[in-house]
């Protein structure tokens, strides 16, 4: 098993494309782990960044890291739409300390505009799985992980409940880091 860094660390959770080309990058601080796997969290107005766009956090989140590497799961405390975000992904794991993964463009939602639990850019992961050449078995074995996740989250099952995650939103709210609480 990879070192995981002490309690309290800022880090940036590193995402790519698939063949490499930079993607998102989010300021968070390590929260630790339980049963289902690693969680960072990003306090309100945190960077979150891709290229071409350089914005802040809207309100506190955690982020779940499971440790199959498919995807990773950010529960929002207080965004006015999104209260569970997944970004159904490929080899996420720890690099020399960092949390990385690659975006595979789906996406799983519960939202709290109305909308519900959705599984979101069907278009973008269509266009790209040809672009980029994903492989049809990754394509395959994920399309399944997305539809197995919009399953539990509908249904709230942990750890896509709201206690789990209120668990790590209140630690992120009193962990120690760099001398700041």
């Amino acid at each position: 098993m990879t070192q995981r860094p002490d309690v309290g660390t800022r880090l940036v959770f590193r995402w790519t494309k698939w063949g490499g080309s930079p993607h998102w990058e989010h300021d968070c601080v390590y929260l630790g782990s339980d049963r289902y796997g690693d969680w960072v969290g990003q306090r309100d107005g945190w960077r979150s960044a891709r290229p071409g766009l350089d914005t802040v956090s809207q309100g506190d989140n955690v982020t779940l890291i499971p440790p199959g590497g498919e995807y990773t799961a950010t529960f929002n405390e207080t965004h006015p739409r999104i209260a569970v975000y997944i970004d159904v992904a490929w080899d996420v794991r720890w690099d020399t300390g960092v949390p990385t993964g690659i975006d595979m463009d789906l996406d799983v939602v519960r939202a709290r505009d109305g909308r519900g639990v959705f599984i979101d850019d069907r278009d973008e992961w269509e266009e790209h799985r040809v672009a980029y050449g994903y492989p049809l078995e990754v394509v395959a074995r994920l399309e399944q992980v997305a539809l197995d996740l919009e399953a539990q989250v509908t249904a709230r099952t942990a750890p896509f409940d709201d206690d789990t995650s209120g668990r790590w939103l209140a630690l992120l709210q009193n962990v120690d880091f760099n001398g700041d609480r």
